[in-house]
């Protein structure tokens, strides 16, 4: 299993995150079902539109494989869902119609306003939580719900079973995973399509799509699944920068839940998972137990615009460490998945990423332009941070 590697242009402002190449292979022609949700009707299309869908071209389908396109029904205005803020996460309900299992394949993200969407993920929805996400649609007033690294949903979303189904950022084309392997999707399952719309590029209204690359079940493909490795930022401001009010922790932490309610609370939840307490520094890793056997086919690292370095290590401090993630000069532009010569993960072995950050580099991008000096935590925004290792992974 290849993860597909893109380099997004320099855009700053409103630059991709994660392009996790989750989608697969297998399956008869060049058969383009989008009867499965309208297409967005002409008056509410953008100028952006067909410049996003021709750089974004679908490729050829194999043999067995059709492709689906999903478009949000109606457009979505963003704006700051707390009040405060330049970040929007938006989920969408997307149907796929399927009325039997099926083997997701690839996937393709056809931004409507590539302006504002600073990047997509989509997520599944098995059966048994559609009703919940369709409850949570209907109680918010718009299109969607407003959500933060996840769906929002009233479920466990597993570390080592994320329900990640692909990821699209500027620059991003088509992903498509080398043949025999693929993602299940069971019969009545749902896609959520989570938008993150950067406001500092504007409010202007947005219909997006995406495109499913489906196989039939009875191919025999090996199934895939994305394990997460997130880790701790406790970055503080400089010593020549430090007077202002949210340089204070306590006070950084609550301007982020402040800014995205529950989600804000991962600055301090993430020391249940990785152990001990908040240490301010530039340096912050964390260290996780494989639980079952895995075999690791794909890596990537995820950090913001202050990241400079992350690395993912496996059995760190044995005679059988091995480092399968290297990037020490972090290029917030090419946040590509790279792909690993298959990598035995046993009961019992252990995964550490480490991540560094610096804040000198507010003083270089445009995108801190105004921003007030801050203690950086664990936030979802443009300007806060991430650590975050992701593995792509099959079973034993």
């Amino acid at each position: 299993m290849a993860l597909t590697v893109t380099r997004p242009p320099r855009r700053l402002a409103a630059a991709g995150t994660l392009l996790l190449a989750l989608s697969a292979c297998s399956a008869t022609g060049e058969q383009d079902d989008s009867s499965a949700q309208p297409e967005a009707s002409p008056e509410s299309s953008h100028d952006g539109d067909q410049a996003a869908e021709a750089a974004a071209a679908p490729k050829p389908l194999r043999p067995g494989e059709r492709r689906v396109t999903l478009r949000m029904p109606e457009p979505y205005e963003p704006s700051a869902p707390h009040g405060a803020g330049t970040d929007d996460y938006r989920c969408f309900l997307l149907d796929p119609g399927l009325d039997r299992d099926a083997w997701l394949t690839g996937t393709n993200v056809l931004p409507g306003n590539p302006d504002v969407v600073h990047h997509v993920i989509l997520f599944r929805v098995p059966p048994d939580q559609v009703d919940s996400a369709e409850s949570m649609d209907a109680a918010t007033t718009g299109e969607g719900w407003t959500c933060f690294g996840g769906t929002g949903l009233d479920v466990v979303e597993s570390l080592d079973d994320a329900p990640w189904l692909g990821a699209w950022a500027p620059g991003g084309a088509e992903t498509v995973n080398q043949a025999g392997y693929g993602v299940r999707l069971d019969q009545g399952s749902r896609i959520v399509m989570q938008v993150h719309y950067n406001l500092l590029a504007g409010t202007d209204e947005d219909v997006s799509a995406t495109q499913l690359r489906l196989a039939p079940i009875d191919r025999r493909l090996t199934e895939l699944r994305t394990m997460l490795l997130p880790a701790p930022v406790e970055l503080p401001c400089r010593p020549a920068h430090d007077q202002g009010a949210l340089c204070d922790r306590d006070a950084a932490v609550a301007d982020v839940q402040e800014r995205f309610g529950r989600a804000g609370g991962a600055a301090d939840g993430l020391y249940f998972l990785c152990g001990g307490g908040p240490r301010p520094g530039n340096v912050q890793s964390c260290t996780r137990t494989v639980s079952e056997p895995a075999t690791v086919r794909g890596v990537a690292g995820h950090m913001h615009l202050l990241g400079r370095s992350i690395e993912v290590e496996v059995n760190p401090g044995t005679d059988r460490a091995r480092t399968i993630l290297d990037i020490p000069v972090w290029d917030f532009d090419n946040q590509g998945a790279t792909p690993v010569k298959p990598y035995r993960l046993a009961a019992g072995d252990t995964v550490k990423v480490t991540c560094r950050h610096v804040q000198w580099l507010r003083d270089e991008l445009p995108a801190f332009e105004g921003q007030p000096e801050r203690y950086v935590v664990w936030g979802e925004g443009t300007t806060d941070e991430m650590c975050l290792g992701i593995l792509q992974v099959t079973g034993p």
